[in-house]
């Protein structure tokens, strides 16, 4: 059995992904403390990667509209 850390305080079991809370009465957790304690380490949390942030024309596009259709809405031009 192998686990993996997370963003949350939640550990990711692999095998079957499932996600266990930081709770002594679940048995998973127990289970996974055990595991530790016979000295495996959990798989370091998976590092995400942002996507860019959008220049407003590319915003502005994916609403379906240019710089001189919003201009026009607001009277701008």
């Amino acid at each position: 059995m192998t686990y993996q850390l997370t963003t949350t305080d939640l550990i990711r079991r692999i095998a079957d992904n499932a996600f266990i809370p930081p709770d002594l009465g679940n048995r998973a957790y127990v289970a996974y403390l055990e595991w530790v304690e016979a000295g495996n380490t959990p798989e370091p949390m998976p590092i995400v990667e942002l996507p860019a942030p959008l220049t407003t024309e590319q915003k502005l596009e994916a609403a379906g509209l240019t710089v001189a259709e919003l201009k026009a809405l607001f009277g701008l031009t």
